[in-house]
């Protein structure tokens, strides 16, 4: 059994399909979320599917252990981050190299990095008169959405799109897509 933590900072949308999917897998199950931001809808999530939760401080995050033996308490093997806002410090990533994968919302290597999430990936997709976007699913390395591409879908970026409009299509990419990719992953 590949027991997974999803970090998330918001609502929680993706983390839930990721749930779901999992639910009644053999194979896989979320075991734990962790989350920056108290009040985040994620919690809500957590609580309402009985899955245990840590709520980061800060400090301990980037210059302590980073979690790492929280982590391994719970018997985390892959680590999975959905919709977090922070950038994963180098000794998570020491701790769990090859197993933290992240979701972005855009095709990668464009309109990645430091400050580029949500709506202000797509604003900077339609500012560029991009004619399609996507979804890039990706290792995580000690750079802004820099490791290596699992996996990219794409949509049309349409002439009247807004920021919200294209965030709706992208979101169904992530939906899909993201729980099958870590089922492939785990199997």
């Amino acid at each position: 059994m590949t027991h997974i933590a999803i970090f998330a900072s918001g609502a929680g949308s993706n983390a839930l399909k990721i749930i779901e999917a999992f639910a009644h897998s053999p194979r896989a199950k979320v075991s734990l979320i962790v989350c920056n931001k108290a009040g985040a809808g994620v919690l809500q999530i957590a609580e309402n599917k009985q899955i245990a939760t840590i709520l980061l401080d800060k400090e301990q995050f980037f210059r302590g252990n980073a979690y790492t033996s929280e982590l391994k308490a719970f018997s985390i093997d892959l680590i999975v981050l959905a919709g977090f806002l922070w950038k994963v410090p180098p000794a998570l990533i020491r701790a769990y190299p090859g197993k933290i994968i992240n979701i972005h919302p855009a095709l990668l290597p464009k309109y990645g990095g430091r400050g580029m999430y949500g709506h202000h990936v797509h604003q900077a997709v339609i500012d560029h008169k991009e004619k399609e976007s996507g979804i890039t699913i990706h290792y995580v390395d000690e750079l802004y959405d820099h490791g290596n591409i699992i996996f990219q879908a794409r949509c049309p970026v349409l002439p009247e799109d807004t920021p919200e409009t294209l965030a709706k299509r992208i979101h169904q990419l992530e939906h899909t897509h993201y729980p099958r990719v870590i089922g492939e992953l785990v199997s």
